[in-house]
């Protein structure tokens, strides 16, 4: 077997042919500064859970709350977009469009799988 330098040099993710076909990462569902003082929260819980372990778990149930209702929010907002998107189309709409909406249903769903 050969040693193959263009493959060596590809990144250990990336196979093969796949370089100019790979997808974008998808959208994160909260924004980073929501999701920054959730977690903000949820370490303060944790680094005072010592002293004051009632009072760390009540910040440890209201982080983990706040995250839940901001998934949601941003989740029926998410369907809202993609339903608005093809729901007013006239049944010959161009099928890239609706091909499109479907990918976008299959992805967040396998991500909401994956948690």
């Amino acid at each position: 077997m050969m040693y193959d330098q263009t493959r060596a040099r590809q990144p250990a993710d990336q196979t093969p042919g796949t370089a100019g076909r790979r997808s974008p990462s998808p959208e994160p569902l909260l924004p980073s500064d929501e999701k920054d003082k959730i977690v903000h929260r949820l370490r303060h819980a944790l680094n005072t859970f010592a002293d004051t372990p009632l009072e760390a778990l009540d910040e440890a149930e209201s982080a983990y709350d706040e995250a839940t209702t901001q998934l949601v929010n941003a989740l029926a907002e998410r369907r809202r977009l993609l339903r608005a998107g093809w729901q007013d189309q006239k049944p010959d709409a161009q099928s890239d469009e609706l091909r499109h909406a479907l990918r976008q249903y299959r992805e967040i769903t396998q991500r909401l799988l994956n948690i």
